[in-house]
C-alpha cells in the first residue's frame, strides 16, 4: 500500500521558485529604502493643551501701579508662582501654554517689592499699546 507514502520531492528548485526566492529578498530591500509615509496612514499621539503658571491679561496687567501693596497686588493678579526665598522681595508669575507640543505663548512679570510696596516691574510681554488707552476711556465715561 502507498497510502501513507509522500511522492519524491525534486531536489531542485523549479524556475518560478528559484525566482521567488531572489525577488522576495529584493523587494524588501527597496521597500525599506523607499518612503512609506505618503501611502499609509500615519499615527501621532495625541498631544493635549498645558497651560502652566499664571495667566495675566493686559488689563491685570495696566491695572498694577509702582506703590501698591503686596496685599493689592495679590488681589489684582493672584498669588505669585514663585516667590525667591534668597530675594524675599521678588515675586515671579510665570505662563506657558503648550498646543500641540508647540510652546505658543509664554510670560514672564517680575515685581520687586521694597518694605512691603512695589518699586519695580520687569514684563518681559510689555502692554500692548491699544490696551491702555482703552481702559483709561472706560474709566472716563
Amino acid at each position: 500500500m502507498t497510502c501513507g507514502i509522500m511522492p519524491p520531492v525534486s531536489k531542485h528548485l523549479t524556475r518560478t521558485q528559484s525566482m521567488r526566492l531572489i525577488l522576495i529578498p529584493i523587494s524588501l530591500l527597496l521597500a525599506s529604502c523607499s518612503n512609506f509615509t505618503n501611502y499609509l496612514p500615519t499615527f501621532t499621539p495625541h498631544k493635549i493643551e498645558i497651560r502652566q503658571g499664571n495667566l495675566i491679561t493686559q488689563e491685570m496687567r495696566a491695572r498694577i501701579r509702582i506703590g501698591m501693596s503686596e496685599t493689592q497686588v495679590k488681589s489684582v493678579l493672584g498669588a505669585p508662582l514663585i516667590v525667591d526665598t534668597y530675594h524675599a522681595g521678588r515675586w515671579d508669575y510665570l505662563y506657558r501654554l503648550e498646543k500641540k507640543g508647540k510652546v505658543e505663548e509664554n510670560q514672564r512679570l517680575t515685581l520687586y517689592f521694597e518694605k512691603g510696596m512695589l518699586v519695580r516691574i520687569d514684563d518681559a510681554t510689555p502692554l500692548l499699546p491699544s490696551a491702555v488707552p482703552i481702559q483709561e476711556m472706560k474709566d472716563e465715561d
